[in-house]
């Protein structure tokens, strides 16, 4: 079983890299929100949990999605191993999440943080629209920089944590996909 996580910022190629490491590795990406959809449309007493919090707006505990990513990687398709992308968001649900792993004695194989500079962000969504290339509804520079921005708030004590335990292997985003692609195999 393989375990990885990647870190980056909105626009920085996670997506792109977690495709390429599922084909590599016959492993599948776990999505926080889309786990919190499934765990809602099931009607489990979770998803009723989860569902009436959202509904006020507010957000979901990291006591609730850890038990969500517990369950989620108790389904078949998770027994090759996942990527997790955009998870732990949070410092707690870091902490968090090496307790669950190291109580199912599994092994985090690699925390990689695709590091980029905030101007090719910005470059990348301006050269989409020039494109016709837009693929998500929030590929804007107004919502960008408020991602940018929460990425940066929530996320940096969570590297700082990783990083502080030498697991954080960080690989230069600015290059080509080919580049960042070659770097993250040479992790493995």
């Amino acid at each position: 079983m393989i375990i990885i996580i990647l870190f980056g910022p909105p626009g920085a190629g996670k997506g792109t890299q977690a495709k390429i490491l599922i084909e590599k590795h016959d492993i599948i990406q776990i999505s926080t929100g889309d786990m919190l959809r499934e765990e809602v449309n099931s009607g489990s007493s979770l998803g009723k949990t989860a569902k009436s919090i959202m509904d006020k707006g507010d957000l979901i505990s990291d006591d609730i999605i850890m038990s969500i990513i517990e369950e989620r990687i108790k389904k078949p398709d998770c027994q090759k191993g996942f990527i997790l992308d955009g998870f732990p968001r949070t410092l707690n649900q870091a902490i968090a999440l090496d307790y669950l792993v190291e109580n199912k004695t599994l092994n985090i194989d690699q925390i990689i943080e695709i590091k980029v500079d905030e101007e090719l962000l910005f470059e990348r969504i301006e050269q989409r629209k020039t494109e016709g290339d837009l693929v998500r509804n929030d590929d804007n520079t107004e919502v960008l920089k408020n991602r940018i921005l929460i990425y940066k708030n929530d996320t940096m004590p969570v590297l700082e944590y990783y990083r502080d335990l030498k697991r954080l292997k960080t690989v230069d985003g600015m290059q080509s996909i080919e580049r960042v692609s070659e770097d993250i195999k040479k992790l493995f």
